[in-house]
């Protein structure tokens, strides 16, 4: 792919875009194109197709989408099934009515079933039940993967999905109701410390084990898939790796130097036992993460205290 290649990235301000433009714009790549929600509703059929046959981008990355955790999942479950399912719909649709060749759709590992083996294959896809606390979210980006691979078959073009584990970093969101687990425990414990060191609840018993890539990784990632034709519809992103979460939480603890106690609210719900990526078929054709976990988490740290004066809290 030529250094000039007119790229879009959709969602170029949320955590992930910014992360890919970062990476893009390190390589060299000079003509990366982006529309914030106010220049460009993704949600509006017309308009994204307009757009897309107006400036007819090469390569399209999709990191476009309502998120949030369990709270939010469960909270709003209306939002997180359309709203999602508006916005790679719009644009896997018009993509393939501007002639557009390359598409990267970036989904989550949520979409695998709550129970299936681990660590989780890319053909466990659709072999079970999903997670109820998160289905709504799962559902609208099974769909996308199933909308690429179908233009993948039908059309013959280069149209990818790439699954990340969880993700976290620069730009990530820190809202208490909305956040998921790796930054909302940065908050909590970066205001507990500020608070005399005061305890820090946290949600369920600490036992499920989670994996978490670093956002610059994920990048990368998303890169390789943008200048490689990559010969599967489907792959896994993640380190391969898995903590509890109670590892989770004495790691940020002691990044952040918070020197209370931590106190389990087993009232609240775990979610998934355990969600593990095979990250084999990545690693076979070339890409592989490089950011350990507590360095990922330092960087992520100090980004947010450089940052602290310009949260704005997330409305629903």
């Amino acid at each position: 792919m030529e250094k000039n290649t007119k790229i879009y990235i959709a969602g170029h301000r949320g955590m992930v875009g910014s992360a890919v433009c970062r990476s893009l714009e390190k390589k060299g790549y000079t003509n990366l194109i982006g529309r914030t929600s106010k220049e460009l509703d993704l949600k509006n059929q017309q308009a994204v197709l307009d757009f897309l046959q107006k400036e007819k981008p090469v390569a399209i990355i999709d990191a476009a989408a309502r998120v949030g955790g369990i709270l939010a999942n469960n909270d709003f479950p209306y939002q997180f099934l359309m709203e999602n399912m508006q916005i790679q719909n719009n644009l896997i649709d018009s993509a393939l009515k501007a002639g557009i060749e390359k598409f990267v759709f970036l989904g989550s590992s949520c979409i695998y079933p709550k129970f299936a083996p681990q660590p989780l294959k890319e053909e466990y896809l659709l072999t079970d039940s999903l997670e109820p606390t998160n289905e709504w979210y799962a559902i609208a980006k099974i769909t996308g993967v199933k909308l690429c691979q179908a233009i993948r078959k039908q059309f013959n073009k280069d149209y990818v999905s790439l699954m990340p584990t969880n993700l976290y970093g620069h730009y990530d969101n820190f809202d208490l109701q909305t956040s998921h687990v790796l930054p909302a425990m940065i908050r909590k414990f970066h205001e507990a410390k500020e608070n005399n060191h005061a305890d820090v609840v946290l949600w369920g018993s600490g036992t499920p084990m989670r994996e978490f890539l670093f956002v610059d990784d994920m990048a990368e990632a998303v890169v390789y898939a943008l200048e490689n034709e990559l010969p599967e519809y489907l792959y896994n992103v993640g380190s391969g790796k898995d903590i509890t979460i109670r590892e989770l939480a004495e790691t940020i603890q002691n990044v952040i130097g918070h020197q209370g106690q931590i106190i389990w609210d087993t009232e609240k719900p775990d979610g998934t036992p355990r969600k593990l990526m095979d990250v084999s078929k990545m690693k076979s054709i070339g890409w592989q993460y490089s950011t350990e976990l507590n360095e990922g988490i330092e960087k992520t740290y100090d980004w947010y205290l450089e940052n602290i004066g310009s949260f704005k809290e997330v409305k629903m």
